[in-house]
Formats: C-alpha cells, sequence, structure tokens
C-alpha cells in the first residue's frame, strides 16, 4: 500500500513558512485532479530585500496572484520556474512574471497542441512560452540557494522538476503526489519514460519532496517504492486484463478501478492506455488496428 498523506495545514492565499528557504501558497482551484489546489512555492529568505524563485505560479486565478505578490512584495524575484504546461501549473506563470520583471524558465512546451484529457486540468496552457529552455542539469543560483534542473518526463513529455540542493529536496510537480498516484495521459504523457524519471528519482535519496499538489513526501524511499510497485501492479493488472480477453480499455477501467470514484475513470483510462502503450513497445501485447484509446488489445 502506498502510504498516501492528505492532511496537512493551509488556508488558501496564505503564505507559510513550511522549511527553512520554503514558503507555499496554496491556489483556491481544488477538485479532483488537483487535490486541495495547486501549492506555488517560494525559494529563498524571507527578509526585505531577499532575492528568490518562484515554482509553479499556478492556474489564471486574480487573487491568487495578488496573494504572490504579496508574499514576495519588498523582494527580488530572480526566477520563475514552471515544472510543466497543464493549466493548474503555467498560466499565471507571464502575468506574474510582468509584475515581478523576472524571467520564466521551463521545458520546452510540447511541439503540437496535446489536448490529454478534453476538460480536465490536465490539459495544456496552449499559450505558455518559456523566456528560458530547460534541458535539464541546469543550475540556478540565487541569494543564499541553488537549485538544479531535473528533467522528470513522463507525466508530460516536458515535465521538469527542480532540486534544490541546499536541503536535498525536490520541487517534484506532478512526478510525484503524496495523495494519490500521477496521470500518465497519452500522447504526451508516456509510460515508460515514467518509469525511467521514477527511478532516476530513487536512485537520487532525497530527504523531502514537495509536490505542487498536496503535502510533502518526508519519508521518499518506502514512499517511492510503494509508488513503484504500484505502477508494476497495475501493469500486471492490466495484461491480465487482456489475456481475460478484455480487448477494450472502456470493458477494463469498470474493473480495475471498481473501488475509485468514478469521476476519476476518465483519467484511469487514460492511465489504463499509457500501460497498454508501453506493453505494445515491449511486445507483450497487440493493438488492432493501431494503439489508440478504442483499440482492440489482444495478447502478444
Amino acid at each position: 500500500m502506498i502510504p498516501f498523506v492528505r492532511d496537512f495545514d493551509f488556508a488558501y492565499g496564505r503564505c507559510d513558512q513550511v522549511a527553512p528557504l520554503i514558503r507555499r501558497v496554496v491556489a483556491d482551484n481544488p477538485g479532483p485532479f488537483t487535490f486541495t489546489g495547486t501549492g506555488t512555492y517560494i525559494i529563498g529568505r524571507d527578509e526585505p530585500g531577499a532575492g528568490v524563485a518562484v515554482i509553479d505560479p499556478g492556474p489564471l486565478d486574480e487573487s491568487h496572484l495578488a496573494a504572490l505578490l504579496e508574499a514576495v512584495r519588498g523582494q527580488t524575484v530572480s526566477h520563475i520556474l514552471v515544472t510543466h504546461t497543464h493549466r493548474d501549473h503555467a498560466p499565471l506563470a507571464r502575468p506574474f512574471a510582468e509584475a515581478v520583471g523576472a524571467p520564466i524558465l521551463a521545458a520546452r512546451p510540447p511541439q503540437r497542441t496535446v489536448h490529454a484529457s478534453g476538460s480536465l486540468d490536465e490539459d495544456e496552457d496552449e499559450a505558455f512560452q518559456p523566456d528560458v529552455v530547460l534541458t535539464g542539469g541546469e543550475r540556478l543560483e540565487g541569494d543564499g540557494w541553488t537549485l538544479r534542473a531535473l528533467a522528470t518526463p513522463g507525466h508530460a513529455s516536458n515535465h521538469m522538476a527542480f532540486v534544490l540542493e541546499d536541503q536535498n529536496a525536490l520541487f517534484c510537480g506532478d512526478h510525484v503526489m503524496g495523495w494519490s498516484t500521477t496521470v500518465v495521459a497519452p500522447p504526451d504523457g508516456d509510460m515508460a519514460d515514467y518509469m525511467a524519471s521514477l527511478d532516476a528519482v530513487i536512485a537520487r535519496r532525497f530527504d523531502t519532496l514537495w509536490p505542487t499538489h498536496g503535502a510533502p513526501i518526508t519519508e521518499p524511499a518506502p514512499f517511492l517504492q510503494a509508488y513503484r510497485a504500484h505502477r508494476l501492479d497495475r501493469e500486471a493488472q492490466v495484461l491480465a486484463q487482456v489475456q481475460a480477453g478484455h480487448a477494450r480499455i472502456a470493458d477494463m477501467v469498470p474493473i480495475l478501478y471498481a473501488a475509485v470514484d468514478p469521476r476519476l475513470w476518465p483519467a484511469a483510462s487514460l492511465s489504463v492506455w499509457a500501460h497498454l502503450i508501453a506493453l505494445e513497445k515491449a511486445g507483450r501485447v497487440r493493438a488492432a488496428p493501431a494503439p489508440t484509446m478504442d483499440a482492440d488489445w489482444t495478447s502478444a
């Protein structure tokens, strides 16, 4: 069982000091895919004149913008970092950047418009463009803090996490979430990439993970091992469904996710699709006529 962490102290618009060098402001955009809302992180000392970085400004929301501007009042924002271009993370970056005069840094957006799920918060912010394109490995230094970009594709092809080297902590965006498993939604999301990124994070042995949604993960090692085991178990369950003759994703999801809120079934369908694409690439299943959401799947 994954040791989920679902309780934490917050209030919308309130700026909380959650660790040395880390403050958090939570946007009022709760939902089945955002949990309590988007947590925007401010990295740096909470002192007048200090230089800070801001991670994931969040959705286009005037009250959240006002709360962020109040939180950094009297300070200098040197970097605005975006983990990926989904609309619960990226849209406020440009208005915030214009207000504080700082550059936006992120991985390059997908080359084509990708609607992962039709009407969910996982959809792209199609207008997003960074001022500086990150590829992973970049060292970003500020006023008493050092961040390093860590490419973690999978949830999104352009997903970028950020290591706070001063505390051996990772701002992991949606790559790992303490309250739920992560949606991997084709065509932009890729399960094979996701698992490789998860292994890379496990290998780094971070002391704390700070997801964009929800509470921090303060014991990453057992949590990540359980997270990984869950994915492998789900892959085995999907393969067993195919072997049992359930050829279509629409037939598999009610069985695999019977205990899950049906509101999450559209996202669950995307994760099943992602597993099937990975199994097809590994030569374990076949899709007819092609590996689409509506394909018929059979054992290879």
